[in-house]
């Protein structure tokens, strides 16, 4: 499957739900209505579009949120995943609050990688960005994951006046911690944020900074992954650095995915608000 450029699409990233049990003021910060339950794609429906995204090329597939075990029955979702296409490379983004009991369940259903959202490393801090008192429970499911032997990539959303002072303290976790620690500019989602231009804090601006405290080597992607994160090794460390950069520096020629809403919509790009709905023909409705 090529897109209309001619880039091989092999990426499938399905959002199971639209709630959270976090309220990151990246998100939103007002009472958004959520998706009602009789329009989110059922788990049923869900397995069939994976085994069609299967037919035609797809070998990954990461589930999303929202956050995902914020669903009823995500566990033996996963299960039901693998135990249909053992071929496909499952993967996971969560807010990881809820994730300690489960990751056993990971590594029965095959899930190697793992991404985990954590924008500081202060707990205080934590929980104002996310309004939620819960860093204890997101540090321990970052350390029971690398236990368990999967590989960790630990998501930190780039603010100035936020966690811009924490540098130093991050780079020092990534050289001690064998994960990968990404850094993603600041970018406006929707309508209800309160995303403002002077609080992005550049990639270029945090490497260069970076660059002051450890010793970065630039690491060549393997042949096959396409991922949107310049990624770097730290020398003397356990982990590495990356930097994503919706706004600085696009990376729309790597691109090698599609998107699935919780609602049934596709959405071929990730900068663009146009939507195909596929729930509709899922349940023989009228479009």
């Amino acid at each position: 499957m090529n897109d209309g450029l001619g880039r091989p699409i092999t990426y499938l990233r399905v959002s199971v739900t639209d709630r959270c049990n976090l309220r990151c003021h990246y998100c939103f910060t007002r009472p958004t209505p959520f998706i009602p339950h009789p329009d989110i794609l059922r788990y049923e429906e869900v397995l069939a579009l994976m085994g069609l995204a299967r037919n035609l090329g797809v070998t990954k597939v990461r589930f999303t949120g929202g956050e995902p075990f914020a669903r009823k029955g995500f566990p033996g979702f996963l299960e039901a995943a693998r135990a249909c296409y053992p071929e496909l490379d499952l993967r996971l983004t969560t807010n990881a609050t809820l994730l300690p009991p489960h990751v056993p369940l990971l590594v029965r259903s095959g899930i190697k990688r793992v991404n985990i959202s954590l924008d500081s490393l202060d707990p205080a801090t934590f929980e104002r960005i996310t309004g939620a008192d819960l860093f204890s429970a997101v540090r321990g499911a970052i350390d029971a994951c690398l236990s368990a032997g999967l590989k960790v990539k630990m998501n930190v959303v780039a603010m100035k006046g936020v966690n811009d002072h924490e540098l130093p303290a991050l780079v020092d976790f990534a050289r001690k911690t064998p994960l990968d620690l990404r850094f993603i500019e600041y970018m406006p989602i929707g309508g209800s944020t309160r995303w403002t231009p002077w609080k992005v804090w550049p990639a270029g601006d945090i490497l260069d900074e970076a660059r002051g405290l450890a010793e970065l080597t630039p690491v060549l992607p393997k042949a096959g992954d396409r991922g949107p994160a310049r990624v770097y090794a730290i020398e003397g460390g356990l982990g590495r650095l990356g930097f994503i950069t919706p706004l600085s520096c696009h990376f729309c020629a790597e691109c090698n995915r599609l998107r699935l809403t919780a609602s049934g919509n596709l959405r071929t790009c990730l900068f663009s608000d146009r939507e195909y709905r596929l729930r509709p023909m899922l349940r023989h409705e009228r479009l």
